[in-house]
């Protein structure tokens, strides 16, 4: 497979292999369990601590506010099934966007008793502030919206949905706003110091780093349903993953976007590409894009990185697979849900059937240029020709 020709970076992005390799060759030095008391044991307690150190670092917020996991979808399972650990059950509360992560998960507390209500979005796949405010009550015990979708890149408003919480539970007991930033650490210009933001779920395998590893920002202390040997002070019990905790850290600091960075030079390098690739979609007679207000020019409406796409007359599946013949990978939406047919957040931003059957996501990494972006093009030129 050509790297160049690998579109599916929100599913995985592509591995940065410099911090891989490094990290392997550290974590064959402190190999030793980071719980045990013998020097080994202590030295790769010491290595974790420094990772732990590093990953606040770059995200802006204290260590002992930042717990391993196993990647992202674990982190919001933590954060969700920590609801158990109440003497009551109450109301939750999501977009009707969430990855399958969220979305399945409080599925089954619903199942237990809990009352789940979801909060609509508009055409544009942007969270309705109204509607929340509507469905917020006394019982509320968590909200939890992701702050990118990984299907249409659409930003969902996250200060403003803080706000919101705030403004409605003064001198009372405000829910906790659960955020999953899966998409959006490493990705778009985010802080999780927005004092609003309670938890947040972050993935290492998103930002060039290794599958199984990823962690959990939460404010304030949290208990943990799921109960083991103690590690990451109960949180996340299981042993810890070193390597990917090492490959994680030095992945935050490199890619985790602020103003003066590298990061942040390659994500307004992305802005552009992105522009000039949808404006070159949309030139296509039988293409939309998805939402068709999106231009790519809108400012801090949509991730740079996700751009979703229909093609008349072409099925997903179809389009997908005969890219993938000439070497081109893309996707149909969440690679977590990729063998069901529906698509739940198309269906939520209310689009016309033919159109939800049709569309594909084209996700991009930090190391595309414009050429990868302009052969990607006269490939799908050609493939929707040939078949649409």
């Amino acid at each position: 497979m050509k790297k160049n020709l690998y579109f599916d970076c929100a599913a995985t992005a592509l591995y940065d292999e410099a911090i891989i390799k490094n990290a392997l060759e550290k974590s064959l030095c402190f190999f030793a369990n980071p719980s045990s008391l013998h020097k080994k044991g202590l030295e790769a307690k010491q290595c974790l601590e420094a990772c732990r150190e590093k990953a606040a670092k770059s995200l802006e917020i204290p260590a002992e506010q930042l717990f391993f996991t196993s990647g992202g979808t674990e982190a919001n399972q933590i954060a969700i099934l920590s609801l158990l650990t109440r003497p009551s059950k109450g109301s939750i509360l999501i977009s009707a966007i969430e990855h399958p992560a969220v979305r399945e998960q409080v599925k089954m507390l619903e199942s237990s008793g809990w009352s789940v209500q979801t909060i609509p979005v508009n055409t544009e796949g942007s969270i309705n502030l109204r509607s929340l405010r509507e469905k917020l009550s006394a019982d509320t015990a968590l909200v939890s919206v992701m702050a990118v979708n990984n299907e249409t890149g659409a930003i969902q408003p996250i200060e403003k949905i803080g706000a919101l919480l705030q403004e409605v539970y003064e001198g009372k007991r405000k829910p906790r706003f659960h955020v999953d930033a899966v998409q959006a650490i490493g990705k778009i210009p985010f802080s999780l110091k927005q004092t609003a933001i309670d938890s947040a779920a972050l993935s290492a395998h998103k930002i060039g780093g290794p599958r199984g590893v990823g962690a959990l920002y939460t404010k304030n202390q949290m208990e943990s349903f799921l109960r083991g040997g103690n590690q990451e002070k109960g949180l996340r019990s299981g042993t810890e993953n070193l390597f990917g905790i090492y490959a994680f850290a030095d992945c935050l600091e490199k890619y985790t976007i602020r103003k003066k960075t590298q990061a942040f030079e390659r994500y307004e390098k992305q802005k552009t590409l992105t522009a000039f690739f949808i404006e070159e979609v949309r030139n296509l007679k039988t293409a939309t894009i998805i939402p068709e207000t999106r231009t790519g020019k809108e400012g801090e409406s949509f991730s740079p990185w996700i751009v979703q796409a229909a093609f008349q007359n072409i099925p997903a599946q179809v389009l997908i697979r005969a890219l993938s013949e000439h070497g081109v990978c893309i996707s149909s939406g969440s690679a977590c849900s990729s063998k069901k047919l529906s698509r739940p957040v198309l269906e939520a931003m209310k689009l016309p059937k033919e159109q939800i059957q049709n569309a594909v996501r084209f996700s991009f990494c930090p190391s595309h240029t414009r050429e990868d972006i302009e052969n990607l093009l006269v490939l799908l030129k050609n493939t929707v020709n040939q078949y649409g």
